[in-house]
């Protein structure tokens, strides 16, 4: 009776230990805590949305993928910290998979967050080695991690097929490259 009443204790020990691995390391969240959403995009940003016709060009998708593993430039590998895949390499990342918490965010939240960094946090702002094509193109590939098939439609705010979303007119990057 002792050792059957041991062995249970033991079980289930290993059953709440993997519980808290998992909820720690990777579980649905990505053990980033509770899903919330972002703060709004600041005004500089608010307007800004994906070029025309770039959420179904393929193209520009392979550009933002050679930009996030560090093929284009070196100096910006989105990858390290953010995983290859999307899944994390590095605490405190966010996980691009975790849809539910990923269209939260529109597009304009998504490339200010890439352009100015997230405070208090170890994501820093990248517009001093990025244009803002390359940030634009840097949304575009990490939204296929959670939301492939989606884009984001301004007038309607939220993320719908791609399709519909490619015919959205939406402006331009600023030209000026840096």
């Amino acid at each position: 009776m002792k050792v059957m009443t041991q062995m249970k204790v033991t079980q289930l020990a290993v059953v709440l230990g993997m519980g808290f691995f998992m909820a720690a390391c990777g579980g649905e969240g990505g053990g980033e805590g509770p899903i919330v959403a972002p703060p709004q995009a600041p005004a500089e940003w608010a307007d800004k949305h994906m070029p025309a016709g770039w959420w179904a060009d393929a193209v520009k998708l392979e550009e933002g993928r050679k930009l996030y593993v560090g093929e284009t430039n070196p100096d910006v590998n989105c990858g390290s910290c953010h995983g290859k895949d999307g899944k994390p390499a590095k605490a405190g990342a966010r996980d691009f998979r975790v849809s539910e918490r990923m269209k939260l965010y529109s597009d304009s939240v998504w490339a200010w967050r890439i352009a100015d960094g997230v405070p208090n946090t170890k994501m820093k702002g990248w517009k001093s080695k990025l244009s803002d094509e390359d940030i634009w193109k840097l949304v575009l590939f990490t939204r296929s991690f959670g939301l492939a098939g989606k884009g984001w439609d301004p007038e309607k705010k939220s993320w719908v097929d791609t399709a519909s979303a490619s015919a959205t007119p939406a402006a331009a990057p600023a030209s000026a490259d840096k």
